[in-house]
């Protein structure tokens, strides 16, 4: 898909995230107890964004909320860094978890897959691991860096 036609098909694509629920459970934990800005929910959207748009860093993600539309898509005039660090720091994995699960059981209830979530999911990490090319010449990532 086109980078610059992504934006417009962000809110179809976060649409399967059950944001009621996800809502229901950021109240019982009060993951977002006196919070003003930014919110578990903005985060996700901010994250999820930045996952899609191959951002290299909280910077770069902060930069993105200077754009009018995704402001109010996410209800956010501006967020800093630091701010990202923090509530990334206090974001509970487990909430994340259940909103993969639920996904995931999204998946499997149009595939027609009933087994076990966790036996048939495979979750791989790519990122890119860089290695010198004088010692590792197999491994070739671009002209003057090696990697796997």
């Amino acid at each position: 898909m086109d980078k610059n036609t992504l934006f417009s098909s962000f809110g179809k694509w976060v649409a399967p995230i059950n944001i009621m629920k996800l809502q229901q459970r950021i109240d019982e934990t009060d993951q977002d107890k006196y919070v003003k800005k930014l919110t578990t929910k903005a985060y996700l959207l901010l994250f999820l964004h930045a996952q899609l748009q191959q951002r290299e860093g909280l910077r770069a993600i902060a930069d993105d909320v200077l754009s009018k539309e995704f402001q109010q898509e996410l209800g956010l005039s501006s967020i800093s860094p630091s701010q990202l660090s923090r509530k990334n720091n206090q974001v509970e994995p487990a909430l994340l978890e259940e909103i993969f699960v639920d996904l995931v059981q999204q998946i499997q209830s149009v595939s027609g897959n009933t087994h076990s979530l966790r036996k048939d999911i495979k979750i791989i990490d790519s990122t890119t691991i860089g290695l010198c090319l004088q010692k590792y010449k197999w491994a070739t990532f671009r002209k003057t860096k090696a990697g796997i």
